[in-house]
């Protein structure tokens, strides 16, 4: 089976966030993807199938489970359909937070994302309320993510995870953002941790600007904002921010084509059954609802 791997969100090999892609005729086994995706360790594998109508679904895999929502494999698996099938230059998916679609434009390409509003919290969850050295004032939080915000871009590079307590969050990551300084590229920064999927710290994420972008325009006056994304690989990310959706804009570099070998029980499924539902209604996940 053909399996490509892509750097999102950087026109540069070995910068941005790496994803796997496999393009499938028919579906695997939900057991079989979880264990490509751990046996690539990478932050995100994609598979992705071709409806009737032209459209595709996609489902992403971190190394522990399933996830909900995944930006920078979006990223790459639009830029594979691109480069290497020939697709046209507006991809629509399926998936489990509704409709995400990519097109090409002259920077590379422009996802387009459910707006997530940052939804106010009181107080940090019990796992992680010592994490801060004081607590932090402005904590936020989506369906899948603690946000919080350092006050600068300098606290968010310097700022050392306590991985073990952020583990105890479960499938909810933490991400740690703060305000650039005056006369820099970018308006904000950011970093995020999800150990608890596998993933330590995440090099671009893609899904946290559907709710970065909204919290950043709020506090900074303006919908058109340039993120970086703060990890050792680091990333750029464009947000363009409209009444209920958020486009980003990024480029991607294919840096791996490989057949992988799969083991003899491996059989594709005509159709997703009870036990994947991910593209179905009853799979889905309420983005407007926090769990």
């Amino acid at each position: 089976m053909r399996m490509y791997q892509v750097d999102a969100f950087t026109d540069r090999l070995f910068k941005g966030n790496p994803a796997a892609v496999l393009v499938l005729e028919e579906w695997l086994a939900e057991d079989l993807m979880l264990a490509i995706a751990q046996e690539n360790n990478l932050a995100e594998t994609a598979f992705v199938k071709a409806r009737p109508d032209g459209t595709w679904d996609l489902r992403w895999f971190a190394p522990a489970h399933e996830v909900n929502f995944c930006g920078h494999a979006t990223l790459a698996t639009a830029h594979i359909l691109f480069t290497k099938l020939g697709a046209p230059t507006t991809l629509v998916f399926h998936t489990r937070v509704g409709e995400l679609q990519v097109a090409k434009v002259a920077a590379g390409y422009r996802l387009d994302l459910p707006r997530l509003d940052p939804q106010p919290l009181a107080t940090l969850p019990v796992e992680i309320e010592g994490i801060f050295s004081s607590p932090p004032p402005h904590i936020f939080r989506n369906f899948e993510n603690i946000f919080v915000d350092l006050g600068s871009a300098d606290a968010v590079r310097a700022y050392v995870p306590d991985l073990a307590a952020i583990t105890l969050l479960g499938s909810v990551g933490l991400v740690v953002t703060g305000q650039e300084a005056e006369g820099k590229d970018a308006a904000f920064v950011s970093r995020y941790f999800a150990p608890g999927a596998g993933i330590p710290e995440d090099p671009v994420t893609g899904s946290i600007h559907a709710t970065l972008a909204p919290y950043w325009a709020d506090k900074l006056g303006r919908g058109d904002l340039l993120a970086y994304q703060a990890s050792p690989r680091g990333g750029w990310l464009k947000c363009v921010l409209t009444d209920d959706r958020v486009h980003l804009e990024g480029n991607a570099v294919t840096f791996m084509e490989a057949e992988i070998t799969l083991p003899d029980w491996a059989t594709p499924k005509a159709m997703l059954d009870e036990r994947t539902g991910a593209v179905e209604d009853a799979g889905r996940v309420e983005v407007g609802h926090l769990r």
